[in-house]
């Protein structure tokens, strides 16, 4: 019985977004962040959010917790569902019972996201106390039993943030996270500020603990090494907008968007180490004035006037595999054309 309820919670999503978008009103102009995103995600299943910086994904995630500023931020959706619970018509008083209950969020900087003057057991007690309304001495007994979880020694509950080293603040961010063992956890950049001995340390953490608690996740990143670490399926995000998207094998077997393309070509080659990167030239369009075509046609090599003038949408080339590029609507062998050119 306990395995056909674990299967059954598998065929259920925990993440259903569709058409979000995201602006911000300045007086300089507007800001087209998000641009029409659709994510679905399974449960217990892990989901890499890649992309260069200012590719609209810290904005996506900040949306799903409607925690975009009002002004200058406006958000719209046709639908935005946390096990099927619609955020957008929730009271703040339920969606803060929401937030670090049902979904938490690991925010990119460890050494700014904990309050400098709060001992870290009163950090993590505190979102206890809260969401399971126990008593303050039964919550600290909780913290402390969750930085155990994380590797740290409980007796060091009553100390500050500036005691401890950056890794030791990451585990302590996601100690505060994963308290009230959420069912959706979201994970920016959770690793960018760490050494690559405690990044791989802090990886290996939170993988283990998704496990213990069955918690499907949102891995926010620009480091495809971590993606094929610890994610399930990937999300390619260029401009506001996913340009490729489906399972790990899938994207990283059979990479179809010229974009994506251009993140793996800027890796260095192991097996090659005389081999020159090949970055992508040019930089993101200004999100204040976004192309009418496609977004990326200025920085392609196998763009054509007509990727200038139309954007194209999503399409499915098989299985759970999609990519947003209109040379696969004009050219049925336009992959295997771009792996000659390739090598």
């Amino acid at each position: 019985m306990e395995n056909k309820g674990k299967e059954e919670i598998t065929d259920r999503e925990i993440l259903n977004i569709e058409n979000l978008r995201v602006r911000f009103e300045t007086e300089d102009g507007i800001v087209y962040a998000v641009n029409g995103v659709n994510l679905k995600l399974g449960y217990r299943k892990t989901l890499g959010l890649v992309g260069e910086t200012g590719a609209g994904k810290t904005t996506t995630a900040l949306a799903m917790l409607r925690l975009v500023p009002d002004p200058p931020g406006v958000v719209e959706c046709d639908r935005l569902e946390i096990d099927g619970q619609d955020v957008r018509g929730m009271s703040i008083n339920r969606l803060e019972d929401v937030r670090g209950k049902d979904i938490s969020m690991i925010f990119q900087d460890p050494m700014t996201a904990l309050n400098p003057v709060l001992t870290v057991g009163e950090q993590i007690a505190e979102s206890i106390e809260i969401h399971e309304h126990l008593h303050k001495d039964e919550a600290l007994k909780k913290a402390g039993d969750m930085l155990e979880l994380v590797g740290i020694p409980r007796a060091r509950l009553g100390e500050y943030p500036h005691q401890f080293s950056g890794g030791m603040k990451q585990r302590v961010v996601i100690a505060i996270a994963l308290a009230c063992n959420p069912k959706l956890l979201i994970a920016d950049e959770p690793t960018t500020a760490l050494d690559v001995t405690i990044q791989a340390q802090v990886l290996e953490l939170m993988t283990e603990l998704k496990e213990k608690y069955n918690t499907s996740m949102i891995m926010i990143t620009h480091d495809l090494g971590i993606v094929a670490e610890v994610c399930d399926e990937v999300a390619v995000m260029y401009a506001g907008k996913i340009v490729e998207q489906g399972s790990l094998e899938e994207v990283f077997g059979e990479t179809l968007h010229p974009y994506t393309e251009g993140l793996f070509n800027s890796l260095p080659n192991i097996k090659n180490r005389t081999a020159w990167l090949k970055p992508i030239h040019g930089l993101m369009p200004d999100p204040t004035d976004l192309p009418p075509g496609c977004a990326f046609a200025p920085r392609c090599n196998y763009a054509t006037e007509e990727c200038s003038a139309s954007c194209p949408a999503l399409k499915n080339m098989g299985g759970t595999h999609f990519v947003a590029c209109s040379a696969y609507e004009r050219d049925p062998d336009f992959l295997l054309e771009r792996r000659r050119k390739n090598g």
